[in-house]
Formats: C-alpha cells, sequence, structure tokens
C-alpha cells in the first residue's frame, strides 16, 4: 500500500533557500524516492521565540509504498532517525531544551524537519506524536500544507 508522509522543514540561519533545497536532496535519498509534492517556499517569524533571523518554511509530501505487515510505529521512527540524522548532517547542534515548566525552548536553527502525518497512522508517544501536536497552531505549517494539499486537509 501507499501512503502518505508530510514532513515540514524550516531554517533560519545561513542561506535558507540552499538550506531547504539541500534538505530535500538529502531526504529524497535517505527516503528512497523523490518527493511527490513540495509547496512554495514562505518566509516567517519566528515561532516560540525572538530571532532577527526569519525562517524559510516549506511543506513536503512523499508517497511510500508500504509493504503489507510492515510495523508502522517502528517505520515512523526510522523516518524520525533520519530526518534527525540530516539535521546533525547539515550542522544542527543540539538536543532539544526545556524550560523548568517542561515546555519547549526554540533556538535559531539551520534546519528543522518534522513529521506531520503519515497516512492515518496515528502514534502517541514521549518522543514521537502523529499527527505532529502543534501543527494546526502554526501557519508557518499550515499555509504551506494546505498549497500542496488544495486546501483539503
Amino acid at each position: 500500500m501507499t501512503e502518505d508522509l508530510y514532513l515540514s522543514l524550516g531554517t533560519n540561519i545561513g542561506d535558507r533557500k540552499a538550506n531547504l533545497d539541500e534538505a530535500l536532496s538529502m531526504l529524497d535519498g535517505t527516503l528512497g524516492v523523490h518527493y511527490d509534492k513540495v509547496s512554495s517556499f514562505i518566509e516567517t517569524e519566528p515561532w516560540g521565540f525572538e530571532s532577527d533571523d526569519r525562517f524559510l518554511n516549506a511543506v513536503v509530501r512523499y508517497r511510500l509504498d508500504v509493504p503489507r505487515g510492515t510495523d508502522i510505529c517502528s517505520l515512523c521512527y526510522s523516518i524520525l532517525h533520519k530526518c534527525k540524522e540530516i539535521e546533525v548532517l547539515m550542522g544542527r547542534t543540539g538536543n532539544p531544551e526545556y524550560d523548568e515548566n517542561g515546555n519547549r525552548v526554540y533556538r535559531s536553527r539551520i534546519i528543522d524537519i518534522d513529521i506531520l502525518r503519515f497516512g492515518d497512522f496515528e502514534m502517541n508517544e514521549d518522543d514521537l506524536k502523529i499527527p505532529h501536536p502543534l501543527m494546526y497552531e502554526r501557519d508557518f505549517v499550515m499555509v504551506p500544507l494546505m498549497e500542496i494539499c488544495n486546501g483539503k486537509f
């Protein structure tokens, strides 16, 4: 069966367009398939923190062939690992940080890749939630997502 994988990409350090292009190329290589659709690159204000450096964001869709009997949970963790590996290879440093109240601390970054959705699969683990729990609160995700879904998401 074929499942749609939606990923968000964002960058606000260095040559932002080149960062997104490189991330897309690396995702194609690691996922073994060229993306099916990619949104326009949109410029946005930082979300959740202050910075003078604006973000360039996009959403990409991959159509992945998933053999019958595949452990989807394991596959999602594999995709997450691949995304985080690309972030590190592109120069992202540090691990997620949290304040004293348990809220995520956001910072500027060369690349950020998040899993938004994977077919109709749902997952609610401490380190991986699908669909992404904050996607509907983020215009920098929803605007490009609606663009590639023709407004029907």
